[in-house]
C-alpha cells in the first residue's frame, strides 16, 4: 500500500524504500519482487463486480466495504455512498451526500456514520439518506467510528478523540493527547469492548478508555520513537488492532508487534516487526505484512513465528487476512494471492483489477470482498483446484 507522511497538518506523498510504484524493473533489489510460478492447489471464481462511484483521490480518503445487514456499504470521494447486495452484487441504495468524504461508512442502529476531510461526523439514515445529525469536530477524520453502548467514538487527525451520543450527536466527552511532528497519514480505528475503547496512537501509545465518559483507564507504550530524525523516529499505529478473551494485539510502524492485558494494558509479548497496515486474528494465530511486505504469520500467545515469506517483497500489500485454511493479501498491482496457513507456501493467485486495493479484502462467510482505488468491488470464492 502507499506510504503517505503527514507533517504540521500539510499532505504530503513521501516515496521510501518500500516502494510507492516509482522502481521499474532496472531497480534492481529496489524494484518490487517478480512474481514466481507456482502449482495452484485452489481455484478463484469471480462471482461478481460493480461500479460503486468515483474511489478515491490522492488526498487518499480511508474508504472500504463495511458488511451490515446483507449488504455492502461503500463510499467515494465525491460524497456518493452505495449499498450493494452482497449476494448479487446489485446496487441496492446509492445517496449523495454532498459531503467531501474521508472515512466510512459504518451502519449500525440504523445509522449511516460518515467522516469528512472538514473534520465532521455526519449521521445518516440507513433507510432514507437523509441527514440525522453532524457533529463538528477539532480536525479531520481518517478512522472508522464505533457505536458502542449509545456512544459515538471517533478520532481526529490531531490526536483528539471523541464520544457523541448517538441519538443527536451531542458532545458526551473528549480525550485529547498531542501527535509527533511527522506521522504517517492514517489513524488506527478505535476499538471498543465491554465499555471500554482502545485507541492506537501516532508515538507507540496505546490507551484504554472508558466509553461513557472519556476517562483514562490505563496507557502503555508498545514502541519507543528512537533516532535522530522525525522520519527515523515514527512509531505509529495505523492499522487494525484485535481482541480475543482477555488480549489486546497490535503493530507499529518501525517498531514492534505486541500482545497486551486488556485489562491494566500490561504487555505480555512483544516481538519486533513493523507495520503500518495492523494486524489479522484467527484463534491462535496473527498475519502481518512487515513495511518490507514480507508475509508473516505468528502464534497469538507468544509472539513466535509461524512461518514468513518474503517473496512478495516491496509489492505494497494490504494487511493479511485469513479466509478458511488460507492467508490472503492483495498487492499493487491488483493480485490477489493465497497463502496455505500451514506450509507458508503459495495456494493461488489471481489477478482482481488493474487498480491497486484501497484497503484489505473483507472476509464475509466463505467470500472475500475487495474494493479498488477506482471504486469497483467485486466478490470472490475459492475451492480445490480441479
Amino acid at each position: 500500500m502507499r506510504t503517505v507522511l503527514r507533517s504540521t497538518g500539510l499532505l504530503f506523498a513521501v516515496a521510501l524504500l518500500t516502494g510507492c510504484g516509482i522502481f521499474t524493473r532496472d531497480d534492481g533489489d529496489l524494484a518490487p519482487a517478480e512474481l514466481v510460478e507456482f502449482t495452484p492447489t485452489l481455484e478463484v471464481e469471480r462471482l461478481w463486480s460493480t461500479g460503486t462511484g468515483r474511489g478515491v483521490n490522492r488526498s487518499r480518503p480511508n474508504f472500504r466495504p463495511y458488511y451490515e445487514g446483507g449488504r455492502l456499504w461503500v463510499g467515494d470521494h465525491r460524497g456518493q455512498v452505495t449499498a450493494v447486495n452482497a449476494e448479487s452484487g446489485r446496487v441496492d441504495r446509492r445517496f449523495d451526500t454532498e459531503l467531501e468524504l474521508s472515512a466510512g461508512p459504518v451502519v449500525q442502529d440504523g445509522l449511516i456514520l460518515l467522516g469528512t476531510f472538514d473534520g465532521r461526523l455526519v449521521a445518516l439514515d440507513a433507510q432514507s439518506g437523509e441527514r440525522r445529525w453532524a457533529a463538528r469536530l477539532s480536525s479531520e477524520v481518517l478512522s472508522y467510528p464505533v457505536l458502542h453502548d449509545g456512544v459515538v467514538i471517533v478520532r481526529c487527525i490531531d490526536g483528539r478523540v471523541f464520544g457523541l451520543n448517538a441519538e443527536d450527536g451531542r458532545r458526551l466527552w473528549i480525550h485529547d493527547r498531542s501527535v509527533p511532528l511527522l506521522t504517517l497519514r492514517g489513524t488506527s480505528d478505535p476499538l471498543a469492548r465491554a465499555g471500554q475503547v482502545f485507541i492506537g496512537y501516532d508515538d507507540g501509545m496505546v490507551s484504554g478508555l472508558r466509553v461513557a465518559d472519556g476517562s483514562v483507564l490505563w496507557e502503555q507504550r508498545v514502541s519507543e520513537p528512537e533516532g535522530r530524525t522525525e522520519l527515523e523516529r515514527m512509531s505509529d499505529i495505523d492499522g487494525p488492532m484485535a481482541i480475543v478473551g482477555t488480549e489486546l494485539y497490535v503493530v507499529t510502524y518501525r517498531g514492534r508487534l505486541a500482545g497486551m492485558a486488556l485489562e491494566s494494558g500490561r504487555l505480555l509479548w512483544v516481538k519486533d516487526l513493523s507495520s503500518h497496515s495492523g494486524l489479522s486474528l484467527r484463534r491462535t494465530q496473527l498475519a502481518a505484512s512487515d513495511r518490507n511486505d514480507a508475509v508473516w504469520l505468528v502464534d497469538r500467545r507468544n509472539g513466535a513465528t509461524l512461518w514468513r515469506d518474503e517473496q512478495l517483497r516491496r509489492r505494497q500489500l494490504t494487511r493479511p487476512v485469513f479466509y478458511g485454511n488460507q492467508v490472503v493479501v492483495v498487492d499493487m498491482e491488483g493480485y490477489m494471492h493465497f497463502y496455505d496457513v500451514d506450509s507458508g507456501e503459495f495456494s493461488a493467485r489471481t489477478r482482481a483489477s488493474r487498480n491497486p486495493p484501497s484497503d484489505a479484502p473483507l472476509v464475509v462467510g466463505n467470500t472475500l470482498y475487495l474494493l479498488d482505488d477506482d471504486g469497483t468491488l467485486s466478490a470472490w470464492r475459492a475451492g480445490p483446484a480441479n
